[in-house]
């Protein structure tokens, strides 16, 4: 039994004396009948409600099952082939990470090669040797 149906239950056995009620709020007997009426239909539908989440979350958790049993039924994730080529395709990129960094700064290099290179063709310009 779930800690909810055992709330239900102990707010079932746990009934409210109709002459406290009269006694405390000096209310007439048909008021607070009325009321308690209505607080036993409030209860009604809230045990209702409650109930039906339990219901729902009990499909869930079925379907959760349900669930992770196919996928581990699904041999694709088992199967070393595929494993093999999940590694090898992670690699792959790794490498194709480290290739772009490089290019990036063999560029970065060409570019301050290409200034030393024509600050030092302006130098010997000025000096008149070319």
């Amino acid at each position: 039994m779930t800690k909810y149906e055992d709330l239900i239950k102990q707010r079932k056995k746990k009934s409210t004396s109709l002459e406290a009620i009269f006694r405390k709020y000096k209310m007439s007997v048909s008021d607070v009948k009325n009321i308690q009426e209505e607080i036993e239909n409030v209860k009604k539908e809230a045990d209702r409600l409650m109930m039906k989440k339990l219901a729902e979350i009990e499909d869930l958790k079925n379907k959760i099952a349900d669930l992770e049993e196919s996928v581990k039924s699904k041999d694709y994730f088992e199967r070393p082939d595929y494993k093999f080529l999940v590694d090898e395709n992670l690699d792959l990129r790794r490498r194709i990470t480290e290739l772009e960094q490089e290019v990036l700064e063999t560029k970065a290099d060409n570019t301050k090669m290409a200034r030393q290179v024509d600050d030092q063709i302006s130098q010997l310009r000025r000096a008149g040797l070319i």
